[in-house]
């Protein structure tokens, strides 16, 4: 056995969760109370979630490091994603931990994505301390949440170790901590002393020289390419002649121009790091996530960053719609396929192919809500672009086509039940497991395929009327369960250019449901709205009233059009079909044909009906 050292200035901690569990409120009281802000200072709510988007959306997307200090001790903080599609994220940042702090909702309980990381937790084999948060809650129910998450952690087969973990109560929002839910508390000093006392500082072999191991990137323009990661061996000094290892393990030599170090939720200079201390490091131009930084005289890599393949693909390719180049400053495929390959290297869960076609790309990754959340992002960056509909990575296993399998959790009213039940096995679920404990609400699970689950999250809402809760974990993958329509109705092609215009449109209100307002541009192949039939119709939005000098009463009523509702992203990704993308760009969301010349795609479907009839023969 090697004589391993501690360090134990230090404590490296993860906070993992489900999502909406509270744990970037919890790391927020956890800065107040550190002093590490001067009194009265103010400061906005949820100060890790530094992305637009995650301030939009009130959820952790890309993984964080911060650090506290008590009592003397360092305490470097990583607030993780709690959705599984952002999975890559918490497999990185486990790599830089030491232990982890389960957070769970006093109500809600440990939800899929609660077993998701906790699985990656446990298989990393760090120790676990659970953290029962919102026991303010009115259905607060902390002695049945205890229990539940006993029974998660035995049904992930943890080691006994583990098993016997250590658990507090606490109000994020509020800032306190304490043993049992009755007790009085003024802070979290319960919290900080238990870290302390329980996560084992890191451990180092004094013996092996410089190791780290690169879990993130990130970019300055002052300095350039910055490397962020967890020292394991040895120590590092500023201007030090060091070596990359890449996956090939080839030396790539580099000089650390500046290293940084965790200080509250910014950055500060230092001289030199040890092990355990979780720096960034400047000056290293080619390096990916999972390399390991070492000295050159005793290069030795670490083992890389390993993360679960990815279960749904999606093509991402230049705007070629008559619009192109109106709206965004970023339009080439060059651009594009630059900004793709740019997110590989800040995010391991994403992968990029270029298509058969050379024109387009295949972007691969967890799960739609990660795609949007990427498309949404370049979108912002002044892109324009085209995406196609989410597909999920089928596999062939031993001659056997299989398919990625989810393991769903539906929490709704019992009056919703029949709907939601008919909806899922139309598309290939299996109900495994309902629970009705006679609240008027039940829970319910299922078995489906993840294609089934694109597009239905909103469907969903509207069938529960927006008081249904869906969350679903990835299973592995499956035997394929067969066909079942994606939609049931059709879309609404304009066959011309133009302006869209009110009496058109009135017209053509019968037909479906309408995505589009008076004097909005139209092109031929754009779809204008929804047909309430399977087919698709081709349909002239652009139409004006006859003019004639005959009047009649009533003829001449201003019309009266019904309020659309612009679709999202997410709910455009999952309204096309096949054949359809959506054109987005910096101010637009349009839907549109793949092909977009009407007599194109009718020789299109002249041709695939003959194949058909020759197939048949």
């Amino acid at each position: 056995m090697k004589n391993m050292e501690t360090n134990p200035k230090l404590r490296n901690v993860a906070i993992i969760a489900h999502v909406d569990h509270g744990k970037t409120t919890l790391v927020d009281a956890m800065f107040r109370q550190s002093g590490m802000f001067r009194e009265g200072a103010v400061l906005q709510d949820r100060l890790m979630d530094n992305m637009e988007l995650e301030r939009e959306r009130g959820i952790t997307i890309a993984a964080k490091n911060c650090s506290v200090v008590y009592k003397g001790i360092k305490i470097n903080i990583i607030d993780t994603p709690g959705h599984a599609d952002f999975g890559g994220e918490v497999e990185r940042a486990l790599t830089m931990a030491d232990g982890a702090l389960l957070l769970v909702d006093a109500s809600e309980g440990p939800l899929p994505q609660t077993r998701f990381v906790l699985q990656k937790t446990l298989q990393a084999g760090l120790p676990v301390m659970v953290v029962i948060n919102k026991i303010d809650r009115k259905d607060a129910r902390p002695a049945e949440v205890l229990d539940e998450i006993y029974d998660l952690f035995i049904d992930l087969d943890a080691a006994d170790e583990q098993l016997d973990f250590p658990y507090l109560y606490a109000i994020g929002r509020d800032g306190v901590a304490m043993k049992e839910p009755g007790d009085t508390a003024e802070d979290l000093h319960l919290l900080f002393d238990a870290i302390l006392d329980i996560m084992p500082p890191p451990r180092f072999d004094p013996a092996e020289p410089f190791q780290m191991l690169v879990a993130d990137l990130g970019y300055s323009d002052y300095v350039g390419r910055l490397a962020v990661g967890r020292v394991f061996n040895g120590f590092v000094k500023h201007r030090q002649e060091l070596v990359c290892l890449s996956e090939e393990n080839k030396p790539v030599p580099l000089k650390v121009t500046k290293i940084q170090s965790y200080e509250g939720n910014s950055l500060v200079e230092v001289d030199g790091a040890g092990p355990g201390d979780i720096v960034v490091l400047a000056g290293i131009d080619n390096v990916t996530i999972g390399d390991t930084i070492c000295t050159i005289n005793a290069p030795k890599a670490l083992p890389r960053v390993r993360v679960d393949d990815p279960t749904v693909s999606m093509r991402f390719g230049p705007n070629t719609s008559p619009m192109a180049g109106k709206e965004g400053k970023l339009v080439q495929s060059s651009k594009i396929e630059e900004r793709l390959f740019k997110e590989t290297l800040l995010n391991v869960g994403i992968q990029v192919e270029m298509a058969e076609d050379r024109e387009t790309y295949v972007v691969k990754g967890r799960g739609e809500f990660q795609m949007a959340i990427l498309v949404e992002t370049m979108r912002r960056e002044g892109f324009e672009l085209t995406v196609g509909r989410p597909q999920v990575i089928f596999k062939r296993q031993n001659g056997v086509l299989t398919e990625p399998i989810e393991h769903l959790f539906i929490d709704c009213s019992e009056e919703f039940m029949g709907i939601v039940t008919e909806k899922i096995s139309i598309r290939k679920g299996k109900m495994t497991n309902m629970v009705n404990k006679g609240t008027g609400r039940v829970r319910m699970e299922f078995s489906v395929p993840s294609r089934s689950l694109i597009g239905y999250r909103d469907e969903f809402l509207t069938d529960t009327k927006g008081t249904g809760i869906m969350n679903s974990i990835l299973e592995g993958y499956g035997e394929y369960r067969g066909d079942f329509p994606s939609r049931f109705s059709g879309s609404i092609v304009s066959d011309r250019a133009g302006a869209a215009v009110a009496y058109a449109l009135f017209n053509l209100e019968p037909r479906g449901r309408l995505f589009l307002v008076p004097n909005e541009p139209v092109y031929e192949g754009m779809i204008v709205g929804e047909h309430n039939r399977e087919n698709d119709i081709t349909v002239n939005p652009c139409k004006e009233k006859k003019l004639s000098n005959v009047r009649a009463s009533g003829k001449d009523d201003a019309v009266t059009l019904t309020p659309i509702k612009h679709l999202t992203l997410e709910q455009a990704l999952h309204f096309i079909k096949e054949d359809e993308l959506v054109e987005v760009t910096p101010k637009s969301l349009r839907l549109r044909k793949s092909v977009l010349s009407g007599q194109a795609r009718h020789q299109m479907r002249n041709a695939n009906a003959k194949a058909k009839a020759q197939e048949s023969v």
